[in-house]
């Protein structure tokens, strides 16, 4: 992948499926969608970007969040597709059913959390420059963004730049949202893949609210 600088444009942004989102999420999955590895490796991350007693944003959730068991923060909010997926997550305190591709408007304050995370879903987003400045604005300065992918995904909901670029191609996809996005520094772009044998990859990209 060169440095070449990536250019959003609206073909990038179009899908195999383009029924309405919600009926493709109206039934609960309760299923990961990475392995125990991978898993980990985001727990790992989330671990040390995420210290004890913040508020966190989880978008894009489900009726797991991968954060640190022995970790206990002042609120955990869940912003997802479906209603039962979040309502089994025991580590949200609340959460809000919306669908980003249709609303990416954050129903949250200014300022309102101390961190956000986005796990193995960035792939799905169509207007994923709104969202992330959307999360700028509601995180507080020098929070962190985490965001986490790997190389499963479900094909059809996926946007076409996702399927046009390999891992590296992917983790700078995502560098090209944050810069567009405006509102983030110190973008680091991460291969954090478990070592062990057959393991699902796993990659991050992570930012601060400037």
């Amino acid at each position: 992948m060169t440095s070449k600088r990536i250019e959003l444009t609206p073909e990038l942004f179009r899908r195999a499926d383009e029924t309405d989102d919600a009926r493709f999420y109206q039934s609960p999955r309760f299923v990961t969608h990475i392995d125990d590895a991978a898993i980990a490796a985001v727990t790992t991350l989330y671990r040390e970007y995420f210290p004890a007693g913040l508020a966190v944003l989880d978008l894009m959730s489900s009726w797991i969040s991968h954060l640190p068991e022995d970790v206990v923060y002042r609120e955990v909010v869940g912003l997802g597709m479906n209603r039962e997926e979040l309502a089994a997550n025991p580590r949200l305190t609340k959460f809000v059913v919306q669908d980003l591709n249709r609303e990416p408007l954050l129903p949250f304050a200014d300022a309102a959390f101390d961190s956000a995370a986005i796990c193995v879903s960035i792939d799905y987003l169509t207007q994923p420059v709104e969202v992330l400045r959307e999360t700028a604005r509601v995180l507080k300065p020098q929070s962190p963004v985490v965001i986490t992918f790997s190389n499963r995904c479900f094909p059809t909901k996926a946007v076409a730049a996702w399927h046009s670029l390999d891992d590296a191609g992917h983790l700078k996809l995502v560098e090209a949202y944050l810069n567009a996005a405006g509102g983030w520094r110190d973008i680091e772009l991460l291969d954090r893949s478990p070592k062990k044998l057959f393991s699902d990859p796993l990659f991050a990209a992570i930012a601060r609210r400037a």
